[in-house]
């Protein structure tokens, strides 16, 4: 007979009590920061609500933060909550307009979310993660470079009053390194290991077995696939020649490297050689048709159509030239032959046989994962003509003309299969992370994808509730095989790294809550609320308000308004002389205006460096506007705040902001007038409001009453009375 957990914020009969799954959320509470590794399907949620509970009973009136990756796993976390706890539960997405999720914020005490809009929300202000308990991560192999669970990771750990960290993921990475740089980014220092091979959770894990189903190139894609790789071949042959790369063979990897090299050229010449920006158009129709050939190999006829369609369209030198080439034309020709005959790739056809038998005697639910769109739409067509009762399940993003799902659609669709609706779910990437689609039976992969954290989670939507299988569909003597020994290889040290148990992560200790101190305040364009750089200013203490900037996109002063640009925003405002009207903006609305340009790759690009240098030149001389070379978002935000410190040393006066739009709401025009008093700038503004309740307040308080406000020094009360008392002169 099943035992339940008992606790006074579970409700009652809910989650059957796993020894497992207590012992790990039992570990997280006894030592902190923690990553759990287990098998999808083995219940990392419920230790997350094990925990969950205990974190808010202990801090009374905290709450906790679930973050996922997407949108369809952040509204199924918040249904698993909700149904497992007795307390108050919310989704945030970004979806959901800012004053509704603040309400929900403030109303709730279990919260799941995207990265991407608890990021914004706390970058705007609108509320912050001091109450927070705990936070988890799920899918937190994700935490690297400048994902969101990066930057909330260290502003929970500055900032909460009782943080602790959990990171949920099947797969966190193929090596140490990677293992090692996910804790280190989360703050984890202890990582608890479940594999299908420990004694208390084998009972709970049902087998997956993989078959690969090997498929033979037909003659019609075996012709075209020859004229492309002549065309291909041709251009590395003069590639080589010009020393670019060392041989004909080379991958795509070792042409974006050697890309870099070319560009890196280019930038420390001051007259670089015609040849190099030759190799660059050479390079980009190399990595065209190294494309072209991928989607012939592992997708088929019609999407290798469609991407040429879309080359045609370029107005690149690379793209004409490929056009205009004998091997690539006949290649396009072919391609176009064969759309027309109805020709497929063999995988399609291998991929109906499947479903037929599949369906044919058992009710089976099975879901097909491919990688582009297009292929899924080719299959759903398929589909429809087989009469096989499928059902297309992608993003939210718009491509190729076609709109991406909205997020109740996304809901539908898998509460339909769910029901029994559809036999087959056709998904690209999507649902491979956590979507809670249970029954399936067998999972179909129609390419192997070279990333074992995408192979691992695509096998963990099948043997959840049974024994199950995963298919992969391998194009033989193609790319496909070596996807798949690259997935396999990488899964292998993987395991090898990770042996099951509770294995310490040493990582740089836990960084020192900063004392609260007068830091440094700057106004930020809206338009920046995506940029790295103001995730650094956070992290480095700098306060900042979101504002609709006249001009520039950080005022730091009265005077001083900085313009950031990267060094592929710098060329394009060049060519189209956008350049020119945002220094003359500048220029007439601050004393002292400055851009930063960051990036090293300043002369890599079309243009030349002779033009380069002349735009430069006419800034600085003719506008008089000094340029600083940054050399990434880390340095621009370090940057930045030097210059507002040197800006708002004692004694300097609390700066007015300088917007686009007038005052709209009766606060912006109370805050507006206020304003306007000597050295009065938004905080101040803000503190004599919230002081003396309005503006006839402010305006009747005596020079002692307004010392008593904070930062309102003798020599500013008696400056803003001394205007207020004055008789006004006409002269």
């Amino acid at each position: 007979m099943a035992r339940y957990i008992e606790h006074p914020l579970i409700k009652p009969g809910a989650i059957e009590a796993r020894t497992y799954q207590q012992v790990m959320a039992a570990g997280v509470l006894k030592k902190g920061n923690s990553m759990i590794v287990a098998p999808t399907a083995l219940g990392k949620t419920i230790v997350a609500v094990l925990v969950a509970a205990e974190r808010l009973t202990k801090f009374k009136g905290s709450r906790v933060l679930v973050l996922a990756p997407s949108k369809p796993l952040a509204i199924q976390h918040e249904e698993s909550f909700r149904e497992f706890l007795l307390a108050s539960c919310t989704s945030i997405t970004g979806s959901i307009k800012p004053e509704e999720r603040v309400k929900r914020w403030n109303e709730s005490q279990v919260i799941t979310a995207t990265p991407q809009t608890v990021e914004s929300d706390i970058l705007s202000g609108r509320y912050d993660l001091r109450d927070v308990s705990l936070i988890v991560f799920d899918e937190c192999h994700r935490a690297v470079g400048s994902y969101s669970y990066v930057f909330l990771a260290s502003n929970y750990i500055q900032n909460a009053n009782n943080p602790l960290i959990l990171g949920l993921t099947a797969s966190p990475g193929s090596d140490e390194d990677k293992i090692k740089h996910v804790c280190e980014n989360l703050f984890i220092r202890d990582v608890s290991v479940k594999t299908e091979n420990d004694p208390d959770v084998r009972p709970y894990i049902k087998p997956v077995k993989i078959e690969w189903v090997k498929v033979k190139m037909t003659p019609e894609l075996e012709e075209i696939r020859e004229h492309l790789k002549r065309a291909l071949k041709s251009r590395m042959k003069i590639l080589k020649n010009l020393g670019v790369i060392d041989s004909i063979n080379a991958g795509k990897k070792d042409l974006l490297m050697a890309r870099g090299r070319v560009q890196n050229r280019i930038a420390r010449s001051t007259n670089p050689p015609k040849s190099c920006y030759r190799a660059i158009s050479l390079i980009a129709a190399c990595i065209n048709v190294e494309h072209a050939v991928e989607l012939l190999e592992t997708q088929g006829i019609n999407p290798l159509q469609r991407y040429i369609e879309r080359l045609r369209k370029k107005n690149t030198k690379a793209a004409k030239g490929l056009i205009m080439d004998p091997d690539f034309t006949r290649a396009a020709y072919l391609t176009r032959k064969a759309s027309a005959s109805g020709i497929e790739h063999p995988k399609l056809d291998k991929l109906m046989e499947i479903l037929k038998e599949e369906l044919r005697n058992t009710e089976s639910r099975i879901i097909v994962f491919t990688q582009f769109r297009d292929t899924l739409e080719e299959i759903y067509q398929r589909c429809l003509r087989e009469e096989i009762n499928a059902v297309k399940f992608y993003g939210q993003n718009s491509r190729s003309g076609e709109k991406g799902l909205t997020q109740k659609q996304q809901r539908e669709i898998i509460k339909s299969f769910r029901m029994g609706n559809h036999d087959v779910l056709l998904s690209t990437s999507v649902a491979e992370e956590g979507i809670d689609i249970p029954s399936v039976d067998l999972v179909i992969m129609y390419e192997p994808v070279p990333s074992e954290i995408r192979m691992i989670q695509r096998r963990g939507r099948t043997g959840r509730k049974r024994s199950g299988r995963m298919m992969v569909l391998i194009t033989e003597k193609t790319r496909d095989e070596a996807y798949y020994y690259s997935s396999m290889r990488k899964e292998n040290r993987m395991k090898k790294s990770l042996r099951g148990g509770s294995v310490e992560i040493d990582v740089a200790p836990l960084p020192v809550k900063e004392e609260p101190r007068e830091r440094p305040f700057i106004y930020v364009d809206s338009r920046e609320v995506n940029s790295r750089v103001i995730r650094e200013l956070k992290g480095m203490g700098v306060e900042f308000e979101l504002r609709a900037l006249a001009a520039g996109d950080y005022q730091v002063s009265d005077d001083v308004i900085i313009e950031r640009k990267t060094t592929q925003d710098f060329l394009n405002s060049i060519m189209d002389k956008r350049l020119y009207r945002q220094a003359s903006e500048m220029v007439k609305s601050f004393k002292k205006p400055v851009i930063i340009i960051e990036g090293e790759d300043l002369y890599s690009g079309f243009i030349g460096p002779d033009a380069v240098r002349g735009a430069l030149a006419a800034v600085a001389v003719d506008f008089g506007i000094p340029m600083i070379p940054t050399r990434s978002p880390e340095d621009t935000a370090a940057m930045i705040k030097r210059i507002a410190i040197r800006e708002q040393e004692e004694k300097k006066p609390d700066m007015r902001v300088r917007t686009d739009k007038k005052p709209l709401t009766l606060r912006e025009k109370q805050l507006f007038i206020v304003e306007s008093l000597p050295n009065i700038g938004s905080r101040y503004a803000l503190r004599l409001l919230r002081r003396f309740g309005s503006v006839m307040g402010v305006m009747n308080a005596s020079e002692k009453e307004l010392r008593k406000v904070e930062g309102i020094g003798k020599k500013r009360a008696s400056e803003i009375r001394e205007v207020l008392e004055s008789e006004f002169r006409d002269d």
